[in-house]
């Protein structure tokens, strides 16, 4: 459903148009200083208003509506809120019985018999994201010293970087979408992190990052290119005392343990479904396939802001298995 964690828990919130969107946030250590503007460099790298992003503008302000006192947290769950404020819910009318091609507009509506909120994508809205963005501030701070380096390096199959604008600039001009591949690496773990089988790294990881919409490949360290080795050239070989590896294909994780090298995800977001150019899908008032205009304020490349969303999903991820570690060692 719409609730993550052992006990770095979340709890998600809100719809596109609605009052407002959120997370609830509970499994917190109290005595972490934290205010507004602990959010903001996170906040902003998710905002609006660069080349390829929707331009539907929030001021995305954060209320923090319980859980902190005088500066610090309280050890009580934290509600956060954004609320909705630059809204064009006519845009989507039409699509209750013209949905969009590879979006939830139909799935949706089967599955919640017709009681969904659909406008502006509702519950399966990017705006969402908000929620598991700030959640990330919190568990990156519980994490204290992992440092994250998250970066761009594949979008629309073009894995050149000074390609990248120009690339952009086109899907818009030609009122498409492009997606691509985000890298996150994660230095300063411990070894012992992950709880297998249900509870490994990857599995932990992968739930979540599986939970943001657009998301359709998970991979770790070498990932699929790995197919091609042989286990002489895939192993990596323990070079020091720490653990250290010579190489890393396996993206510091053995077993679905941390074992203490840096670890490396990849993540492949689609292409977003919204796109201005005509498309043909199916009318389900006048069944048959119609050509679809779509209209309302989307995305070219969702990916660029996705890209904190994926990061500070991996910050939630960890986050729970470290205090995870933490609970099943004192109960030992």
């Amino acid at each position: 459903m719409n609730h993550f964690g052992r006990i770095f828990q979340l709890n998600i919130f809100g719809e596109s148009h609605g009052d407002s969107v959120g997370v609830l946030v509970d499994g917190i250590i109290p005595g972490i200083k934290l205010s507004k503007e602990d959010f903001k460099a996170d906040l902003l790298r998710r905002k609006s208003g660069g080349i390829g992003t929707t331009p539907r503008i929030e001021p995305d302000e954060i209320l923090i509506e319980s859980g902190v006192f005088n500066g610090y947290t309280t050890g009580a769950p934290i509600l956060l809120r954004f609320l909705n404020t630059n809204t064009k819910s006519k845009d989507y009318s039409n699509l209750v019985s013209h949905p969009r091609p590879s979006h939830a507009d139909y799935v949706g509506n089967v599955k919640f018999q017709g009681f969904n909120d659909y406008r502006g994508g509702g519950a399966f809205s990017g705006r969402l994201t908000l929620g598991l963005t700030s959640a990330g501030v919190i568990a990156k701070k519980m994490l204290e010293d992992v440092k994250f380096e998250t970066k761009l390096i594949n979008l629309n199959g073009e894995t050149d970087q000074s390609k990248f604008k120009d690339i952009l600039e086109s899907a818009v001009e030609a009122k498409d979408s492009v997606g691509g591949i985000v890298e996150v690496k994660v230095n300063n773990l411990p070894v012992g992190l992950g709880e297998p089988y249900f509870d490994s790294v990857e599995s932990v990881l992968s739930h979540l990052l599986f939970s943001i919409g657009g998301v359709k490949g998970v991979e770790f360290g070498i990932g699929f290119k790995g197919a091609s080795l042989k286990g002489s050239e895939f192993n990596d070989m323990i070079v020091d005392e720490k653990g250290t590896t010579k190489t890393n294909n396996n993206g510091g994780i053995n077993g679905g343990i941390t074992n203490g090298n840096e670890l490396v995800v990849r993540v492949f977001v689609k292409p977003t479904p919204s796109i201005s150019l005509p498309q043909n899908t199916y009318n389900f008032n006048d069944k048959k396939v119609e050509e679809l205009v779509i209209e309302g304020r989307h995305d070219s490349a969702i990916i660029l802001r996705a890209m904190v969303v994926i990061e500070n999903a991996i910050a939630c991820g960890l986050c729970d298995l470290k205090l995870l570690t933490k609970s099943l060692l004192k109960s030992s």
